[in-house]
């Protein structure tokens, strides 16, 4: 199995023609970059999340463009520190373009949808996220299976219709827009 990454993974969000989807189903992620941001969510002190720019910046050229990029996330309840982090952010990537939504664990559950990530590309494109045991992104592996991308593009939509909006999501569960 062949896995993207670096440029390679980058590519992906440049080349679709209409829409990219990312189903996100773990509680943490342990990206470097974002550790000191996260460190600093906990303790409550300012942070103007450098490592986010280059994300906004093509978020927004997207959006311009007229391509869209959506995303549910799955989250266990009570939220983790690295998920109030992760809600806290994507006020800022709703702001760029980005429609993130929030799906608890249970009704996720009920739905049967996967336990792994991935992303979605014009509903066609599947690339299955592979992540270690310790949170790391490894790699994308592009899926081809049609019924695979099938059950995908099933999945994204079931996800979607039962999430709620992030501002939603937000002031119900943190008291916070």
């Amino acid at each position: 199995m062949s896995l993207l990454v670096g440029d390679q993974f980058g590519q992906l969000f440049t080349s679709f023609e209409h829409t990219a989807f990312r189903l996100e189903v773990r509680d943490r992620y342990d990206e470097a970059y974002e550790n000191e941001s996260l460190r600093r969510f906990v303790a409550g002190e300012p942070d103007d999340l450098p490592w986010m720019q280059d994300w906004l910046t093509m978020i927004r050229g997207a959006t311009t463009e007229g391509r869209r990029f959506s995303r549910v996330r799955v989250v266990s309840m009570p939220l983790t520190d690295y998920s109030r982090f992760g809600l806290w952010c994507a006020q800022f990537t709703n702001g760029a373009g980005e429609d993130i939504r929030y799906l608890e664990r249970d009704p996720a559950g009920a739905l049967k949808l996967p336990n792994h990530d991935y992303w979605l590309f014009d509903s066609r494109r599947l690339v299955r996220m592979h992540i270690d045991d310790a949170d790391r992104f490894l790699g994308g592996e592009v899926i081809e299976d049609p019924a695979e991308i099938v059950n995908h593009n099933y999945w994204r939509d079931a996800a979607w219709h039962h999430a709620v909006r992030r501002d939603d999501f937000a002031k119900e569960h943190l008291g916070l827009v």
